[in-house]
């Protein structure tokens, strides 16, 4: 993620000892880098893992408050983006799975953090192998105060961990526009836990970890993808990919709604207002991605806010010359679809790059969702249209512009077009791990949990079926209507009785009127 720091390269003319987890070299040969070949080593044993990075560090285990102040502050930028799905989702659904879509959103991050905390970034992120993590960083276990000497420049260890968190929540809610108003929740739920572990802390361990040297705490390029050259600044082949290709496969799996017609977006501020926090959140995104506050963040913040303006000018031009209309919806997609682009390549190509890549992204995914209406399957917001196939085209461009005046990073149109073939190969693996995986995934919970709520309860819409009402007042002087949802699985499929306009049971039978016995 261009977040690297504490490189040493140290020539070895008398072998070092095999010193326990926390023992090192004699202090004072350890702040003579490369070391003096005629130095005796001995192995000290540090209290802990901090006192041993800040005695190897030195100057690089100082916290710098400028780069802290700024990661914090993005780590709350990003943070907001995930109920801002929720807004964005809530807003093109139908009104009566309201509720349901934000919910979704809302309650992946409790799910997610949970799991990012006890185990979920040290698969990501912690000492292992060039496939996946381990154990080691547990529960937070050595990653505190000290500069990890891998994460970040001069910024707390646990500050990278809280910044990392926002992006791997943000990730299964995307997926969420793919199955509202009839996927189970308590099943959603568990996917959400299973695809974390399984899907996402997988592929960001491949193309975003380091392996820290437990003698030195230098840094060296630990995941496979990343090892062999393909690149993602803020992730559009680890987020936007894996969560589209999830969202196909989740379509495919759970079938089409009873009413498969595109729907309605039945609440177009929620949509700009999802649409903005969303923008506003991708400040702390793509430049926070940096670990830093310095020239590339800065080039990250202007690329992200150039991309997402023509985005959402190459999408309404679309929607004019497709429907005939200029639409705030076809504005806010677009920008979505902008924002998802430029995400792998913000930090690597100059702004004229930026301004081209959000212009053909928006044709290329309007022409995808054009593909998917007429195939029929039921991604129902588009996050495949979006984010999947905007993530590749992000990815892709990533290959042809990067520039090496921003972070060293040549693509092919700067002489190096082995990068083009790392980003394809980077691509085609986002997008078959994650669709297969997703498969399996799904069907196990098919068979176990069951996926899908049943027709009569669709029938009556998911906010009622699930959630105990529909999100919006119908007339009661100011208070949302809320049935029992139980009530609601457990009479389903009796004929006698229907929903009135106040989410009220009505029925023929003369002992109730309006859900009240009489």
């Amino acid at each position: 993620m261009g977040i690297i720091c504490a490189y040493v390269e140290a020539s070895y003319a008398v072998p070092l000892p095999n010193c326990a987890p926390f023992g090192y070299v004699d202090g004072v040969a350890a702040n003579q880098m490369p070391f003096a070949a005629s130095v005796p080593y001995t192995c000290v044993n540090y209290t802990s893992s901090v006192a041993k990075a800040t005695a190897l560090l030195g100057g690089d285990a100082v916290i710098n408050n400028g780069n802290t102040a700024w990661m914090l502050a993005a780590s709350a930028f990003v943070m907001i983006m995930t109920p801002a799905v929720g807004f964005f989702y809530a807003g093109l659904a139908g009104e009566e799975s309201a509720s349901n879509t934000i919910l979704m959103s809302f309650i992946t991050q409790a799910i997610v953090s949970l799991q990012w905390f006890f185990f979920g970034y040290s698969f990501a992120f912690g000492p292992g192998n060039g496939g996946f993590g381990s154990f080691q960083w547990a529960a937070l276990n050595d990653v505190g105060y000290a500069p990890s000497g891998a994460y970040g420049f001069g910024i707390p260890h646990v500050l990278f961990c809280v910044f990392q968190v926002m992006f791997a929540q943000i990730t299964p809610a995307l997926i969420s526009g793919a199955v509202i108003g009839r996927m189970k929740f308590k099943t959603y739920c568990v996917f959400v836990f299973i695809w974390t572990t399984l899907i996402y802390d997988a592929l960001a361990h491949w193309m975003w970890s380091f392996q820290i040297d437990p003698v030195l705490f230098t840094a060296t390029q630990q995941g496979w993808l990343n090892s062999l050259g393909a690149i993602d600044f803020a992730g559009g082949t680890v987020i936007h990919m894996s969560s589209g290709f999830a969202a196909l496969a989740a379509a495919l799996v759970l079938g089409k709604r009873r009413d498969n017609t595109p729907p309605k977006p039945h609440d177009q501020p929620m949509v700009v207002l999802g649409a903005t926090l969303l923008w506003f959140g991708w400040f702390g995104f793509n430049p926070g991605s940096e670990g830093g506050a310095d020239a590339v963040a800065s080039y990250a913040f202007i690329n992200t806010h150039l991309a997402t303006c023509a985005a959402s000018l190459s999408w309404l031009i679309c929607d004019r010359i497709g429907t005939g209309g200029w639409t705030a919806t076809g504005a806010s997609v677009g920008a979505v679809a902008g924002l998802v682009a430029i995400t792998p390549a913000s930090g690597y190509v100059l702004p004229w790059a930026a301004c081209v890549i959000g212009a053909v992204v928006s044709p290329i995914c309007y022409l995808a969702v054009m593909f998917k209406n007429k195939i029929g399957f039921d991604d129902t917001l588009d996050s495949w249209a979006v984010h999947g196939v905007g993530g590749a085209v992000g990815a892709f461009c990533t290959g042809l512009f990067a520039c090496p005046i921003v972070s060293g990073q040549s693509g092919a149109f700067y002489g190096n077009p082995q990068k083009l073939g790392w980003q394809c190969l980077a691509i085609f693996i986002a997008a078959t791990y994650s669709f297969f995986g997703t498969v399996i995934i799904l069907l196990g919970l098919k068979v176990t949990m069951g996926l899908r709520i049943s027709e009569e309860e669709e029938a009556l819409g998911i906010d009622v079926s699930e959630h105990g009402g529909r999100a919006y007042n119908k007339g009661d002087g100011g208070v949302t209507q809320e049935v029992n949802p139980v009530m609601v699985r457990e009479m389903a499929n009796a004929p006698h009785l229907s929903m009135d306009k106040n989410d009220k049971f009505s029925t023929v039978n003369p002992h109730y009127s309006h859900g009240k016995e009489v």
